[in-house]
Order: structure tokens, then C-alpha cells, then sequence
């Protein structure tokens, strides 16, 4: 209890409210009919979602260790891969977008790692349980990428950002909506997906649906 308790009273000392995950329409279909953001391996076993599962990432082989667990971020999402599933993976002019939002005091859940840039930069990820953990994804300089790059915090930057905004939070297994908080969207037709949505699965929480497109920056 003592790790959970320092884990929520740090997050709430940076103004952590939230930690996201981004998903296609699609999967927004499967999480709301299963009551769960679901990690990779548990997709593809499950007999409703196999028919409409697509990745946001294609190829898992270089963190194959860690595929089930969902990957979270803290207070924004990571950009850069949601830029690539988007731009490369999902190109296809037809997947929409939406980003969940999850109360903070999940990050006092057991079995959860912190990973202080993208979780498949190997050489230089810091990957670990607990406070200590959490703590350096906030340090003042983090490395990230394959050639000894530093992400560094600069003067303004929100408390609650991350300082490599690929972060990651390894949820295991899967991750219940009845701590869903919020729904964000890129605009209206999105909204209006979103609530149609909300029609077809009564038992999903009744969260916000907003149209937030700075979410997805």
C-alpha cells in the first residue's frame, strides 16, 4: 500500500489527471464491446474482436517480450507513433481516431512498468516498477532513440508531461473502462461516431466525448 500511495501522491504533486491511449474507430468497437482496453495478445485470441482487429503498430517484434501489456501515456500522447499508425500503418482515408482517457490512480495498479522513452529503444530505456521508476520519467534529461539523443525539459513545460513524450506506461493484460474519464476526438464527425457508439454499447461508461483535436498533436 505504501508503493501506491507514494506512486498517487507523486502524480497528483505534477497535476497528473490522466494517462491516454490512442486507438482506431475500429478498436474503439472492440474495447467497448469488451469493457477493456485488451493488449496484443489477448486481441487476437478473443473471438469477437479477431474480425475487426488491426494493430496500431504492424510489427511488435522488437519489444515481443512485452505484448501483454497495453501501452499508455501520461497526460499527452505519444505524436510520433501516433503520426506514423496514422500517416503509414492506417493510411487509408477511411480509420478515424480517438484518444481514451483514464484516471491517473491507475498508475498505482499492480504489475504496471514505467519506461522512460519508447519502449523498444533497448539501449537506452530505463524500465522498472514503483515510485523510483515513475520518478525518472521526469527527470531533467532523458535519452531516447540509437545515438546518445537527450530529451531535455524546457522552461514552461507542463509538470505533467513526461520529458520524452514517447514514455510509456506498460499496463498488464488489460485495462478496464470503468476507469474510462473521458473520450477525446480529432472533430464533430468523430463525435458523432463516438456517441453513436455509446448507443450500441448501453453498458460503457457515460463519460465526455469532446472534440479536443490538440490531443493529437
Amino acid at each position: 500500500m505504501k508503493i501506491s500511495n507514494e506512486i498517487t501522491a507523486y502524480a497528483t504533486t505534477r497535476g497528473v489527471t490522466e494517462v491516454l491511449h490512442f486507438t482506431t474507430g475500429n478498436g474503439l468497437i472492440g474495447i467497448f464491446a469488451t469493457g477493456a482496453v485488451l493488449s496484443r495478445d489477448r486481441l487476437g485470441s478473443n473471438q469477437y474482436i479477431k474480425h475487426i482487429y488491426a494493430p496500431n503498430c504492424t510489427d511488435r517484434l522488437k519489444d515481443e517480450d512485452w505484448t501483454d501489456h497495453v501501452n499508455l501515456s501520461i497526460s499527452h500522447v505519444n505524436g510520433y507513433m501516433l503520426g506514423i499508425s496514422a500517416n503509414k500503418w492506417h493510411n487509408d482515408g477511411e480509420t478515424w481516431w480517438a484518444v481514451l482517457a483514464f484516471d491517473a490512480s491507475i498508475l498505482a495498479d499492480p504489475g504496471i512498468y514505467f519506461t522512460t522513452t519508447n519502449n523498444t529503444y533497448h539501449g537506452c530505456v530505463k524500465r522498472g516498477t514503483g515510485i523510483e521508476a515513475l520518478r525518472e520519467l521526469f527527470a531533467d534529461s532523458v535519452e531516447w532513440g540509437h545515438y546518445g539523443y537527450r530529451k531535455t525539459r524546457y522552461q514552461g513545460m507542463p509538470p505533467s508531461w513526461t520529458t520524452d513524450p514517447q514514455a510509456e506506461v506498460l499496463y498488464p493484460g488489460q485495462l478496464s473502462i470503468n476507469r474510462l474519464t473521458a473520450v477525446y476526438v480529432r472533430d464533430g464527425e468523430n463525435l458523432d461516431h463516438v456517441n453513436g457508439l455509446l448507443e450500441v454499447f448501453p453498458n460503457v461508461p457515460r463519460v465526455p466525448v469532446t472534440v479536443k483535436p490538440e490531443v493529437f498533436q
